[in-house]
């Protein structure tokens, strides 16, 4: 990733700015930086005062057993964004097999460019379809398109970044495309005939859209900072959100996650799992997929370290109290 990455210690956002590899950020990336500042505002109540037990983190979502409560994040176009090292096609071909090895699963990402989500989906029905490709909010003609593209992979679910409606391309985007009503997304879902989870969601009156939608889960997401400028952190209304949704549908969280650690912030904070992005690249291309084991293995072991810590021994045990703000 040299040349697309600055290579810093701490991946934060600071060096960047708004020019963060892929899609850069909108304004001055105050809200990708934003994302990792406030999992660190955000401390840990320790208590080693409870019966000594093994710690289980795996995670029932979707009708299926994960090893850990943690997706690969999509993405797309990685030769453009990140260095030519792999085209999309070989990315996916290293990544999600890889996090299936790991028992978690991998979200794919889609673009402009038909042979994107054409990669993803092959990867995933190489796969068996262990995996979840993300369909951006195009004209209806065309998430039709995807639609059979993943509908071949055998996904067991399904995603759709609506909050790429920002994003330029999508804005300029002819037949109009970018976001979609109640009535429009409850269409999708319907067609989409397996578990569909909405990411892109950052507020409690749009998490419950996406329910009445009929939307299986949804992920609280920023999209990284990159579609609007000075948004809040994810970490600042994922609980909010989820007191809304009070356990009616899954919710995952991403945007600035970094380390098992902040993986247990958000589960105290009403997620059922997260999803990384940078941290995944950043393992394949340095490594591939003995990068990504090496990853999946530090996070699993950092979150199960906190929760011994903090007296939780299942994912169901981790609670508020256990946070400090």
């Amino acid at each position: 990733m040299e040349g697309y990455c600055r290579m810093c210690p701490e991946c934060n956002g600071r060096a960047c700015g708004n020019q963060i590899p892929g899609p850069g950020a909108k304004g001055i990336g105050d809200t990708a930086i934003r994302n990792y500042d406030k999992w660190k505002e955000i401390r840990i109540n320790m208590d080693t005062l409870v019966e000594k037990r093994d710690v289980d983190i795996r995670l029932s979502i979707f009708d299926r057993e994960f090893a850990a409560p943690v997706f690969a994040g999509p993405v797309g176009a990685v030769n453009m964004h990140y260095g030519d090292k792999y085209d999309d096609l070989a990315y996916n071909n290293i990544l999600v097999p890889a996090c299936k090895s790991c028992e978690i699963a991998a979200f794919t990402g889609d673009g402009m460019d038909p042979a994107v989500m054409e990669a993803a989906g092959a990867a995933i029905k190489a796969a068996d379809g262990y995996g979840v490709p993300t369909v951006k909010p195009w004209n209806k003609a065309m998430i039709d398109e995807k639609m059979a593209i993943v509908k071949e992979s055998g996904a067991f679910a399904v995603a759709m970044d609506i909050d790429a409606a920002g994003l330029p391309f999508l804005k300029n985007f002819q037949p109009p495309a970018g976001s979609k009503s109640v009535a429009e997304l409850a269409e999708i879902i319907k067609e989409a005939g397996r578990p569909f989870i909405v990411k892109g969601i950052m507020t409690p009156k749009a998490a419950l859209k996406a329910r009445d939608a009929g939307a299986s889960a949804i992920v609280v997401s920023n999209h990284g900072g990159r579609v609007l400028d000075q948004c809040p952190a994810t970490a600042e209304v994922l609980e909010s959100i989820a007191d809304a949704v009070d356990g009616s549908m899954k919710i995952l969280v991403d945007g600035g996650i970094r380390d098992g650690v902040d993986v247990f912030k958000a589960l105290a904070l009403g997620a059922d799992g997260v999803i990384m992005a940078r941290p995944f690249v950043n393992a394949v291309y340095q490594n591939g997929a003995e990068g990504v084991k090496a990853l999946v293995e530090r996070v699993s072991g950092q979150l199960a370290d906190t929760m011994a810590m903090c007296g939780a021994f299942t994912l169901d045990e981790i609670s508020r109290d256990m946070i400090f703000r």
